[in-house]
């Protein structure tokens, strides 16, 4: 928590038309004593209202490009403006306008969650009159009010994280930085988290995500980037990334798959002529089409075999994922395990120093 004292091609420009700037960061570089290039010319421009994800190998720079966008390092080269405000020049204001929420959870587990709420208020400033409210409609929003006077030493990861998350935003911020935030958690836990990070987003707030879960960034985020070697290397929606590297592939089981049908079923759709464009070609079962939207094509191949007197026992559709585009993109199926931290972890104690 920081307290107020071909492949697809990068195209970080992209951004509702109209829409003021979150996060506007140009040709960022940053390089530590030792060296060692960790970011390498990064740009983003980032809408208000945006959920964007930021994805990338261990080892890629992510930890470093969201620490340097919350102010905890300064960049080598480049500029980063954050709601309008500099980040070298005006860090204090930056501060006041984020929220952020680190991969280690911040709050401290010998407090209740109400006391947890009270001491980010007064850390952020929060007007005293305003501050039982406040808490009472963030304990509400992740769903911790029935055990608001419980020792957090006694939830769940999935609990923990989510009154960490709610500690970030006592104090309304537009923007919401959020590293690694569902990491260690089962399945059900994350998808309550997911939950919560759309909740806030629909209120408004900017949502920038690093995440090792690809479904995470795939069902959560507007727009990616992909990060490899301190760069950016494709930046776009889930949907135009997963497009770029592969098509729909529908796959169609006959009820009797001899070799002669199989031929006739494949010769029947070639003859009609409404698949153009897509590739066939036989399977054990029955057949494959490979086409840019073969979901949408279903409805003419079962017409197309249903009058041609061949029967289907059944289908399945499978399309590209995020994983696809990360193996393609990086060389490894996924991000499958939490970046070592390019600096060592700061406590809110000494951010605020």
């Amino acid at each position: 928590m920081v307290s107020p004292e071909s492949q697809p091609q990068s195209d970080s420009t992209a951004r509702p038309q109209d829409t003021p700037l979150a996060i506007e960061a140009r040709d960022i570089h940053v390089t530590y004593d030792d060296g060692t290039e960790a970011v390498r010319g990064v740009d983003l421009r980032i809408a208000e209202g945006e959920f964007f994800g930021f994805l990338g190998p261990n080892g890629a720079g992510k930890t470093t490009t969201i620490r340097t966008l919350v102010t905890l390092l300064h960049p080598t080269e480049g500029e980063v403006r954050i709601n309008g405000y500099d980040t070298t020049t005006e860090s204090q204001r930056v501060r006041e306008s984020i929220g952020y929420m680190a991969q280690e959870t911040s709050i401290d587990l010998e407090l209740t969650p109400r006391e947890n709420l009270q001491v980010a208020c007064r850390m952020y400033g929060v007007p005293r009159e305003e501050r039982d409210e406040r808490i009472a409609e963030l304990l509400d929003l992740v769903e911790l009010g029935d055990v608001a006077d419980k020792r957090a030493e006694t939830f769940s990861g999935g609990m923990q994280k989510r009154l960490d998350t709610a500690t970030v935003l006592v104090h309304q911020p537009p923007v919401v930085f959020l590293d690694e935030p569902t990491t260690g958690l089962d399945p059900e836990a994350r998808l309550r988290v997911w939950d919560y990070f759309e909740r806030i987003n629909d209120r408004g707030t900017t949502v920038f995500l690093t995440t090792q879960y690809l479904e995470e960034a795939d069902q959560l985020c507007d727009r990616l980037a992909v990060l490899e070697d301190g760069q950016i290397i494709a930046d776009g929606t889930p949907d135009s990334l997963k497009a770029a590297v592969g098509t729909d592939t529908l796959r169609v089981e006959l009820a009797q798959p001899t070799a002669t049908r199989k031929r006739r079923a494949i010769e029947t759709l070639q003859s009609d002529g409404a698949l153009d464009g897509a590739s066939i070609e036989a399977t054990s079962n029955g057949f494959a089409i490979h086409a840019a939207d073969a979901r949408a094509a279903a409805t003419t191949v079962f017409r197309t075999l249903v009058d041609a007197d061949i029967a289907v026992a059944g289908f399945d559709v499978d399309s590209p994922t995020l994983d696809d585009v990360f193996l393609s993109l990086t060389g490894e199926a996924d991000d499958d395990g939490s970046e070592t931290p390019d600096v060592t972890a700061l406590s809110p104690a000494e951010v605020a120093r």
